[in-house]
């Protein structure tokens, strides 16, 4: 019997703690076989990005028509497209309902701060991808650029969601961790299913080594949906992988900036 497929379109992390590599590490680990389509070249480590070169948006479109054409692709994630014109192309490949069980995860800004994204493409994002996202996952930073407001609580978490919703996906997470002044334990991601808020919850770990955890949980969802789950419990089961992946990797000492997670359960808390 044939495991199922799911496609990545994402950058390259030379790390590899993020973007393609973390996604293929993910989808592995949950047994699905995983294709991709490079949207662009980092060169970074645990510290920073010192470079990107992003590809030209035809060619990602050419990776992605060689995959769609040959694999029963299940479902898709969307990672770093770097560019308006890839995330436009994207978009009409979405609307053509060739991308099936889209989660898109608008990477915006990285771990250490540097910008993955042209400010112009905020827009392609908003009004073009979203409406065809069975479900988007922006971290709160990146909620905050998107919806142009701050969030300082877990109430303003959940408004937030709900604003997103309004963009036309199917659901949203708003993937917070702890916002200031609640419940400093937990780490909490507020979901709108299209009808109401709830929250995923689990207990924070304390660790520098979270590079990648976005892009891990974003990819975990989409295995999920591959392998048939129904869209809340994807998100619950992916939310259960990357916490474990967070605390396994929790003590790992590589590199000198924000580490990566234990993807294969390599060492158990």
């Amino acid at each position: 019997m044939n495991p199922p497929v799911a496609l990545t379109i994402a950058g390259s992390d030379s790390g590899g703690g993020a973007g393609i590599q973390a996604d293929l590490k993910t989808f592995a680990a949950l047994r699905v076989f995983g294709t991709s389509a490079i949207t662009a070249l980092t060169a970074q480590n645990t510290l920073g990005v010192r470079g990107v070169h992003a590809a030209p948006a035809s060619f990602v479109i050419a990776q992605i028509a060689a995959v769609l054409d040959d694999l029963p692709v299940a479902s898709v994630k969307t990672g770093m497209l770097a560019t308006a014109a890839t995330v436009e192309a994207v978009s009409a490949l979405a609307a053509q309902g060739r991308l099936p069980n889209l989660v898109v995860d608008p990477v915006m800004v990285s771990s250490s701060g540097d910008r993955l994204l042209e400010p112009a493409a905020e827009n392609a994002y908003r009004h073009g991808l979203f409406p065809h996202a069975a479900v988007v996952t922006p971290n709160l930073r990146e909620t905050e650029v998107l919806l142009g407001s701050s969030i300082r609580d877990r109430d303003d978490q959940h408004a937030a969601a709900r604003a997103l919703g309004d963009l036309g996906a199917g659901a949203a997470v708003v993937k917070g961790g702890h916002p200031a002044g609640n419940e400093p334990g937990t780490a909490v991601d507020v979901v709108w299913d299209g009808k109401e808020t709830y929250e995923l919850r689990a207990p924070w770990v304390d660790t520098p080594n979270t590079h990648g955890t976005g892009c891990s949980f974003a990819a975990a969802t989409a295995a999920y949906l591959a392998h048939g789950e129904d869209l809340r419990t994807a998100l619950a089961s992916a939310k259960d992988y990357v916490t474990k992946a967070i605390a396994g990797g929790a003590r790992w000492h590589l590199g000198a900036g924000h580490g990566p997670l234990d993807h294969f359960g390599w060492t158990r808390p």
